[in-house]
């Protein structure tokens, strides 16, 4: 998907609405339209980025700085704490990775589940 048909760029450049939960200079977390957990958002970089696939070793800081994004925001928006709580962080790379929009992020799942309580 070339860069202008991107629909992450678009919810980063403002021409798509989102419902944001996190924004500074370099990336921009927000709730996903269908999600999988009741605490299920994504971390995108601002930049595109296709997939993890093309990540380099100068992209290092910028992963760094979204992994120690995700459980702060994953606490925020109501995930409990370690142990007894928790989240999940997924990334899919590519087509047969389960990749949808080819665009890196992170989904970032938890939330309160009171089936798994024994």
């Amino acid at each position: 998907m070339a860069e202008h048909d991107c629909i992450f760029c678009k919810i980063v450049e403002g021409k798509i609405p989102s419902n944001k939960v996190y924004e500074d200079e370099e990336l921009l977390a927000f709730h996903d339209i269908a999600p999988w957990a009741p605490v299920h958002f994504l971390i995108v970089p601002k930049r595109h980025i296709p997939s993890m696939a093309q990540l380099g070793p100068e992209d290092a800081g910028l992963m760094g700085r979204i992994m120690t994004l995700a459980p702060r925001l994953a606490l925020a928006q109501g995930c409990g704490a370690y142990p007894e709580g928790g989240f999940r962080v997924v990334v899919n790379t590519g087509q047969e990775g389960g990749q949808e929009v080819h665009h890196l992020h992170v989904h970032v799942m938890g939330g309160p589940r009171p089936w798994l309580k024994g």
